[in-house]
């Protein structure tokens, strides 16, 4: 993967985690590429197949397509970046991000993205009005 792909990736996602949408200015640590679907899978390094996600997100995912939805214990596909739309599966609620889907709720609970770090970066982002 060259070094503009990445960057386009890295612009297509505002600078933001694509799964979380926590922005990478307000992490210590660069952003991942991220193969929606995995290369363990045959997933291509094309554009169509990248994602730009937190660390915490991306080592969460690894190399999971699935999860097992917290509420009915269905084994549901996860969030897709290229395919869906965020606001169609998750909403902030507060400093939360909610699931409003299966795929949403397997994906915001497997990605662990309500964990006590991103609760206090999405609290300061709050207190600046930065907090989308």
């Amino acid at each position: 993967m060259d070094a503009k792909l990445r960057e386009f990736v890295r612009e297509r996602a505002g600078l933001r985690c694509e799964f979380c949408r926590l922005p990478q200015a307000f992490s210590e640590l660069r952003f991942h590429i991220e193969h929606v679907i995995p290369r363990q899978h045959r997933g291509s390094d094309e554009a169509d197949n990248l994602a730009l996600a937190c660390p915490a997100c991306n080592l969460h995912k690894g190399t999971n397509l699935t999860g097992i939805e917290p509420d009915t214990g269905q084994v549901v596909a996860l969030f897709n970046p290229r395919a869906d739309r965020w606001e169609g599966h998750f909403a902030l609620e507060g400093l939360r991000v909610v699931g409003r889907t299966p795929k949403g709720r397997t994906t915001a609970w497997l990605l662990d993205m309500n964990d006590e770090a991103r609760l206090r970066v999405r609290a300061i982002l709050q207190s600046i009005g930065e907090l989308e």
